[in-house]
């Protein structure tokens, strides 16, 4: 099965998604009642200046300090060419990626324990949406 989430965004930030990760593994059903046990959970992303990544969840300040170095490392560039005057936000979103895939055991989603999935968004303020793909046992 297939879940389909919707959230607004900032004009640039990360929203821990993590809760919606456990919401579908919940749906998939419970372990006792044959839902999955061990499998994997497939995070997509389907913009092209946004992604998904996993990362601390503990510290907000990890979300700024990676915010301020991606701007370091992909600045807004006068020599860009692309119309929509967006390139920064396509490079970011290429260099994060577009989905995460995360284990499924005894039930729940194996991630550390500082640990939570980001949606990562580089063009905003919008309407996004991301897929949760529950595979498994």
């Amino acid at each position: 099965m297939i879940y389909e989430f919707k959230l607004s965004t900032e004009k640039q930030g990360f929203s821990n998604i993590t809760k919606c990760l456990n919401q579908a593994l919940g749906k998939s059903g419970t372990v006792n009642s044959g839902g999955v046990k061990d499998g994997l959970c497939v995070v997509f992303c389907p913009h092209t200046t946004a992604g998904i990544t996993i990362n601390e969840n503990a510290d907000p300040d990890v979300v700024q300090d990676m915010l301020l170095g991606l701007d370091k490392a992909y600045p807004d560039r006068k020599e860009f060419r692309h119309m929509e005057g967006n390139s920064a936000a396509h490079l970011k979103a290429s260099a994060v990626g577009s989905s995460v895939n995360i284990i499924i055991s005894d039930g729940r989603l194996l991630l550390g324990t500082w640990q939570g999935v980001y949606f990562c968004e580089f063009d905003g303020p919008r309407n996004r949406t991301f897929y949760v793909k529950i595979i498994g046992t």
